[in-house]
């Protein structure tokens, strides 16, 4: 049976590791180019290889950085609104592009 003071000793321990574990599974996931969603928006993780002759709306300068769906600042990966759950490379593009004002 646990005493009342190796419970008190136990408790700091067990809530280090909590924290470690949630803030381990906070981080998302990247988007895989083969996933479903990614391959029906055209999604690549590198803009310089988007499809240009299927996605005529894709102009220089386009990436995921600069699109107003893309919420990681300037950080080189982040979420977006159209993967829920899931991160897109910053230097990323897909049809869904849309200036940020």
């Amino acid at each position: 049976m646990t005493s009342r003071r190796q419970f008190i000793q136990i408790i700091p321990v067990a809530g280090a590791a909590a924290l470690l574990a949630s803030a381990g599974s906070a981080q998302a996931a990247m988007v895989d180019e083969n996933d479903a969603q990614a391959k029906a928006l055209g999604y690549v993780a590198d803009a310089a290889k988007a499809d240009k002759t299927k996605y005529k709306q894709f102009a220089a300068g386009q990436h995921c950085g600069n699109c107003a769906l893309y919420q990681g600042g300037a950080a080189p990966a982040g979420k977006c609104a159209l993967f829920p759950g899931k991160e897109v490379a910053n230097k990323g593009w897909c049809s869904a592009y849309a200036k940020k004002a």
